[in-house]
């Protein structure tokens, strides 16, 4: 069957901050100028905010250039930060409270608010479809179409109705194109497509490879006598620092006496029996941590990677056709550990820049004006003054990183004239199993730490069943032939959703599974695996986890 295709000025995929700023952004411009344009966002989420994970603390500022009247539209911006707690804990019973004034001004969260991004998603989709955009949830964008000259065309959503052995079923339905004048992706961190694109027109030519965390949260709902609402507590050291790991937590109280809290992980760890969920569960007993959740109840769980290597990771975010935008380019601030304002700022950005071409009647143009207007913008001066945060911190690790991150933004304020280099990229800085100590791990208490499985339950997470698998290893024999002898097969302990496991079949013999259908699609496996042998690619639309709040 032929794929049937659908013609729109612009096509954005992504429902995520920068995917909906861009798309309300262009509509808002086309209103104000009377010159009509198209635009719609395919998610490849059962709904818009399904498959959104974030802290979060989030800084207003984007949103109040585009919303200004967000306060009286109702948006979700419901617990304003009342006090930041940092501390650096020593080991699994001792901490130390560290003074506002010794932490990096970035920390600062003045002004912010804890929210549900996922939540904030959905209202921005619903300003989104006020103002004229068309959003289809449940299509999963799969492939990138293009022109003949290799300018980019659209894309392409994923067929519907393919069994596992590749063989179409009763219910297939071919995917269809969306074209435009321009696309603009806005999947996230290490989108599929964005990946290929950074490939075919080499955007990150002279740059230092991207960096990564995997953030694993949980929400709570906690005693009320233990709940503070607007507080924030953000922590460093231990666990992960026992294991010469690098990362911090966070733990935010919301408003229904609940709390959000998780574990980020560098992963440019070396260690291959290090577990980021398992560090995780043993964060959660810290008295810092427990006194809090002690007596409450776990209702959510989910993980997704963040990309945290600044500027000097981030690749060209314009080609023949389209943009690159938000953490799809990278544009998450590391040193405030947020990206949703940065994020949205980018994908309003992009919208002005292809509003003129469109309505120029330009279609398919490398739009290199946007390299100048991002340029000029106060989220390329943020970034760009808080460069050296994240190479600071894996360079000399969290404690003397963040002092030299004092004083280059607090005293300097990102001005000092050099910029550092982190030229290694994650997945390489993992070292022989036989170089460390097997880490034995407790097990689960089932009142703060639990195991997978269970976790994965509460992400509501789904996928048909009868489906091709959409985690394609390159060469079928490395997982045992290369990964296992070597590394131990780290699969087994960084995928935070019990995807991947070495069994034993009926003869005794070692065998690789992919449980594909617990995949939360936090693409850490795409990014960490040492042989660079797993593509994660869009399974059917709407698979996946089902995150209610997050």
């Amino acid at each position: 069957m032929e794929r049937e295709s659908m013609e729109y000025d612009v096509v954005i995929v992504g429902a995520g901050p920068s995917g909906l700023a861009a798309a309300c952004k262009l509509r808002q411009l086309s209103q104000e100028s009377g010159n009509e344009i198209s635009v719609c966002v395919v998610e490849k989420g059962s709904e818009v905010g399904a498959h959104i994970v974030s802290g979060a603390v989030f800084e207003p500022k984007a949103l109040n250039e585009l919303f200004p009247d967000w306060k009286e539209l109702g948006a979700p911006l419901n617990t304003e930060v009342k006090r930041d707690d940092i501390y650096l804990l020593k080991n699994d019973t001792k901490q130390i409270k560290v003074p506002n004034f010794f932490t990096p001004k970035t920390m600062h969260n003045d002004g912010n608010y804890i929210i549900s991004l996922g939540n904030l998603c959905r209202w921005l989709a619903e300003r989104a479809e006020e103002l004229g955009v068309e959003i289809f949830p449940g299509f999963a964008a799969a492939e990138v179409v293009y022109h003949e000259d290799g300018s980019v065309k659209g894309i392409a959503t994923g067929d519907m109705g393919i069994g596992m052995d590749g063989q179409q079923k009763d219910s297939y339905m071919p995917g269809m194109e969306l074209h435009a004048k321009y696309t603009l992706f806005c999947e996230g961190c290490r989108g599929s497509l964005g990946k290929e694109l950074i490939e075919k027109f080499s955007l990150d030519e002279g740059k230092e490879p991207q960096h990564y965390g995997i953030g694993i949260k949980e929400i709570w709902e906690i005693p009320a006598e233990q709940h503070e609402q607007g507080l924030v507590v953000h922590t460093a050291g231990w666990p992960l620092a026992e294991h010469g790991a690098a990362g911090g937590s966070f733990l935010y109280h919301i408003e229904d006496n609940q709390v959000a809290l998780g574990l980020i992980t560098d992963l440019s760890y070396s260690n291959p029996w290090l577990s980021p969920f398992e560090e995780f569960q043993r964060y959660k007993h810290h008295p810092v941590v427990k006194q809090y959740l002690s007596g409450g109840k776990r209702i959510s769980y989910g993980a997704r990677a963040i990309t945290k290597g600044g500027l000097q990771s981030q690749p060209k975010m314009h080609f023949a056709g389209g943009l690159l935008l938000g953490d799809d380019a990278g544009t998450l601030n590391f040193a405030k550990i947020k990206g949703s304002h940065t994020a949205m700022k980018s994908g309003m950005i992009g919208a002005e820049v292809v509003f003129k071409a469109v309505t120029a009647d330009r279609a398919n143009d490398d739009l290199v004006e946007f390299a100048a207007a991002y340029a000029g913008s106060w989220a390329h001066k943020e970034l760009h003054t808080q460069r050296n945060f994240g190479p600071a911190q894996h360079k000399w690790g969290n404690l003397i990183g963040s002092a030299y991150a004092f004083i280059d933004i607090n005293i300097f304020n990102g001005t000092l004239p050099w910029t550092l280099n982190d030229p290694k990229p994650d997945y390489a800085q993992l070292k022989p199993a036989e170089d460390f100590a097997e880490i034995t791990y407790p097990k689960p208490d089932g009142k703060l730490s639990f195991d997978r499985l269970s976790s994965v339950f509460l992400s509501n997470t789904n996928h048909e069943e009868d489906q091709p698998c959409h985690l394609k290893l390159k060469d079928a024999s490395i997982p045992l032939g290369v990964n296992m002898p070597t590394f131990a097969e780290p699969a087994q302990r960084y995928c935070p959703a019990g995807v991947y496991e070495v069994l034993e079949d009926a003869n005794g013999d070692a065998k690789f599974q992919i449980n594909a259908q617990n995949c939360v699609h936090c693409k850490t496996c795409d990014i960490k695996d040492p042989s660079q042998n797993i593509t994660w690619v869009t399974p059917e639309g709407t698979g996946g986890p089902n995150y209610p709040n997050m």
